[in-house]
């Protein structure tokens, strides 16, 4: 008896720590694949993204950088007040909490305004209507001229101060003027005045009006001569 319980409690303290041992060994691999994806997420990590708005493109991008993000330049735009080359717009906004190797992307100014086609607005367009499409475009609208010509009905158009046509590339940072009809006949326009054609018969009653049937007789009817007699 004494042999068989020396047995049975090695047998229960070896299996005991193999218990034991696969529980550490659980642990083990739960922490490391806890810490591991940590550190491959970057969980916990806070990196506030810095303001760059109105910077130049070099200092914007290597402010950045530096901070283990990643610059992107995605778009151009274009404000006249601002140099060539600085940043207009950047996402995210400044102070937003991103993690390390986050994309940040930037919208630098153009060099100059783009360059738009004119549409065909001109005699194919009321003024409402050209207006609302060429403001919609992105064209700086000035006040309309108007002109001799249909009434309310684009008759031209002038990009600071010139005249343009369908299809010519304008700048948007021109001034748009539509010239536009005012209903009123111009000094240029003629009116010809075309004299009727009357035949020779419609000559009498063209010159004296209406014309009275009649005939011509000698003398008075054979009965008003008895009749005197």
């Amino acid at each position: 008896m004494k042999e068989s319980t020396k047995k049975s409690g090695k047998i229960g303290r070896y299996v005991a720590w193999n218990l034991v041992a696969m529980a550490v060994v659980c642990l083990l691999l739960f922490l490391g694949v806890k810490f591991g994806l940590n550190m491959y997420t970057h969980h916990g990590e806070a990196i506030a993204v810095p303001d760059v708005k109105n910077k130049p493109a070099d200092a914007a991008m290597s402010a950045i950088a530096a901070l283990d993000l990643v610059p992107l330049v995605t778009d151009t735009g274009y404000v006249k007040k601002l140099p060539p080359g600085c940043v207009l717009e950047q996402v995210p906004v400044a102070g937003s909490k991103v993690k390390s190797g986050h994309v940040v992307r930037l919208v630098l100014n153009a060099s100059s305004a783009p360059m738009l086609k004119l549409p065909d607005i001109i005699d194919n367009s009321s003024l409402r209507t050209a207006m609302s499409r060429l403001s919609a475009m992105g064209f700086k609208m000035g006040l309309p001229e108007f002109v001799p010509g249909e009434k309310e009905w684009v008759l031209g158009v002038k990009a600071d101060g010139k005249n343009v046509s369908t299809g010519d590339k304008i700048s948007t940072d021109a001034t748009i003027v539509i010239q536009v009809g005012n209903g009123m006949i111009g000094e240029d326009d003629s009116i010809t005045f075309v004299d009727p054609v009357i035949e020779e018969d419609d000559m009498q009653e063209y010159e004296y009006g209406d014309v009275d049937d009649f005939v011509e007789v000698d003398g008075p009817p054979e009965g008003e001569k008895k009749e005197s007699e």
